[in-house]
């Protein structure tokens, strides 16, 4: 399957992600330590891990790389900490203009790890891409400015997490070329799952938390968590194939990250429209034209940095 095609499903599957997250922080876990859902993760990707083997084998002909699949699947869990934290903090759609730092990210370890060049056009690329949270920023009420700025460092340290995870997966993917894909995959469930529970079992208030929405939900919250995990699950596949069969990892990310706001923004307002409930954006004039603008400017930063 084209690479291109793999980067589509990603961001349809990553943005729908993006707003049941959303929902499930403000409506079930509110003040309650949304962090706290990654004990149901845990369990579930350790229990996915399992079933995958089991259909799919498992291959050991390199068990060297393995041990940093697993290590690759483990940062992606601790990357979930500031991913909720910024969601407590602020809505999907700003959520997703301050994660369009990953290609910027991206091309800085890529460079610095994979060997990957960049070219002076796309240093102007990072400064535009940067702008875009920055006019956000700009156009908040002043009382509520440190709450973005709180809700971007919290993106960025996301970000900065996935990122490292996904280029270790990367690298060993191009060093352990007798792996299976699925292999791979498994173990970085496995690492995914046991990084979870590390964090959950490691802060008991987060654990009570969960189990406290659970039992109050009468376990509704099961559905949406379960959905959320369907989504997640499908973006992993199919954006790690991508990194991997793209030209390179800048490239996936940015043809990528570079479709997520437009999808999240129009997103937004349409499931605002439709069920205000889920979508729960601001449709003011101002706030309309601040993310149409700043997506723009997020979409011209990316299509700068593809020229290599």
């Amino acid at each position: 399957m084209n690479w291109l095609i793999l980067v589509l499903i990603t961001v349809i599957f990553d943005s729908t992600r993006i707003f049941i997250d959303n929902y499930i922080s403000d409506y079930y876990f509110k003040g309650k330590g949304a962090v706290s859902q990654k004990l149901f993760y845990g369990y579930t990707f350790i229990a996915l891990a399992v079933v995958l083997v089991l259909i799919t084998g498992i291959d050991t002909s390199d068990s060297g790389q393995i041990i940093f699949f697993f290590l690759s699947g483990i940062l992606n869990s601790f990357a979930g900490i500031p991913y909720y934290r910024a969601l407590e903090l602020d809505d999907s759609t700003n959520l997703g203009i301050f994660i369009q730092l990953a290609p910027v990210i991206y091309l800085i370890m890529s460079w610095l790890f994979l060997g990957e060049t960049f070219s002076v056009l796309q240093l102007v690329a990072f400064a535009v891409i940067l702008s875009a949270p920055l006019l956000i920023v700009m156009t908040t009420a002043r009382r509520s400015r440190k709450i973005k700025l709180k809700a971007i460092f919290y993106a960025f340290l996301y970000v900065f997490i996935a990122v490292s995870a996904n280029i270790i997966f990367v690298k060993h993917n191009a060093l352990a070329e007798n792996l299976k894909f699925f292999t791979e995959m498994a173990f970085v469930f496995l690492g995914k799952g046991v990084g979870n529970l590390i964090i959950m079992y490691t802060h008991p208030k987060w654990r009570r938390r969960f189990i406290a929405v659970v039992k109050n939900s009468r376990k509704k919250v099961f559905r949406p968590l379960l959905s959320s995990c369907v989504f997640g699950v499908t973006k992993d596949f199919t954006y790690r194939a991508a990194l991997f069969m793209a030209p390179s990892v800048a490239l996936a990310s940015a043809a990528s990250d570079s479709s997520t706001p437009i999808v999240i923004f129009f997103m937004g307002i349409l499931l605002t429209l439709i069920w205000p409930e889920f979508g729960r954006e601001k449709l003011n004039r101002k706030s309309i034209i601040v993310h149409l603008i700043a997506t723009i400017l997020v979409v011209v930063g990316i299509v700068l940095i593809q020229n290599v």
